[in-house]
C-alpha cells in the first residue's frame, strides 16, 4: 500500500500490532511516529526501521500529555495525515473481582486515552482538509469479552467502536474518515504474558474456526488498509480480523 507523501502516529507502535503498522506505512513510503511509553523500544525500532521513523514518549493514560506529545508532533512533522490508536491494556478480572480501580484504569487506557489521541489530532486534520484515523477495538466489545478480554476490557473496547463511528459521522463533511478494527487473539508478547499455559491458550484457539491465534502483520493488513487511498470512501466501517470467531453481518 502507497503511503509515500503521508505521516502517521502510531500509539504503541513499538512492538506488537503497532509495530507491524509502523513497518508497513515505512513499507509504503511514508514517515510513522512510534508513540510509546516505552521510550527505550521505541528507539530500537528507529534504529532498526530507519530514517523515515520518529520517536516521542506517550503515556496513554495521561490526557494532558496526550494532547502536549501531539502538539509537539505537529509543531515538528507540520502535517499529520494518519492516526492508528493502537495502545492499550488486557483486562482478565471476572465481573465480580473487577473493583472501581481496575475498571477506570481500564476504561482510562482503552477509552479516554484513545478519545484524547482522536481530540488532539482532529482539528489538524480538518484545517488540513482531512486524514484517517484507524482505532484497534476488539471482538471483545462485540461478543462481551470471552478470550481474553473479559468486562471491563469489552466495555472500552465496545466504547471505542461506538467512538469510532461517531467520529466518522462528525468528521466525513471535513475529510475525516474513521474505523476501527477488531481483532481476535493476537501472538504478541502481551498475550503471551497471559496465555502462560498450553491449556489455556489451546481453549483460546479452539474458538476460532481458522484453529490458530494471528500475527500481528495479519492484524496490521486491515489496519493499513483503512489507513491508505484504497479506502477512500471507507469510513464508519467495523472490520473484523478474528479468524471466523465472530461471522457478524
Amino acid at each position: 500500500m502507497d503511503f509515500t507523501g503521508k505521516t502517521a502516529i502510531i500509539t504503541g507502535g513499538a512492538s506488537g500490532i503497532g509495530r507491524a503498522v509502523v513497518e508497513g506505512i515505512i513499507r509504503g513510503g511514508g514517515s510513522a511516529v512510534i508513540a510509546d511509553i516505552n521510550e527505550e523500544a521505541a528507539r530500537a525500532a528507529q534504529k532498526e526501521l530507519g530514517g523515515n521513523t520518529h520517536v516521542y514518549a506517550l503515556d496513554i493514560s495521561d490526557p494532558v500529555g496526550i494532547r502536549s506529545a501531539f502538539a509537539r508532533i505537529i509543531e515538528d512533522l507540520k502535517r499529520i495525515d494518519i492516526l492508528v490508536n493502537n495502545a492499550g491494556i488486557v483486562s482478565t478480572k471476572s465481573f465480580d473481582a473487577l473493583s472501581d480501580v481496575d475498571w477506570e484504569k481500564v476504561i482510562r487506557l482503552n477509552l479516554t486515552g484513545t478519545f484524547t489521541a482522536c481530540s488532539a489530532v482532529y482539528g489538524h486534520m480538518k484545517a488540513n482538509g482531512g486524514g484517517s484515523i484507524v482505532n484497534i477495538a476488539s471482538v471483545a466489545g462485540k461478543v462481551g469479552g470471552g478470550l481474553l478480554g473479559t468486562a471491563a476490557y469489552a466495555s472500552s473496547k465496545a466504547g471505542v467502536i461506538g467512538l469510532s463511528k461517531a467520529i466518522a459521522r462528525e468528521g466525513g463533511p471535513f475529510g475525516i474518515r474513521c474505523n476501527a478494527v477488531c481483532p481476535a487473539y493476537t501472538v504478541t508478547a502481551m498475550t503471551q504474558s497471559i496465555t502462560d499455559n498450553a491449556e489455556f491458550t489451546e481453549r483460546i484457539v479452539k474458538m476460532i474456526p481458522l484453529g490458530r491465534g494471528a500475527q500481528p502483520a495479519e492484524i496490521a493488513n486491515m489496519i493499513l488498509f483503512f489507513a491508505s487511498g484504497l479506502a477512500s470512501f471507507v469510513t464508519g466501517e467495523i472490520g473484523d480480523v478474528d479468524g471466523g470467531l465472530t461471522r457478524d453481518g
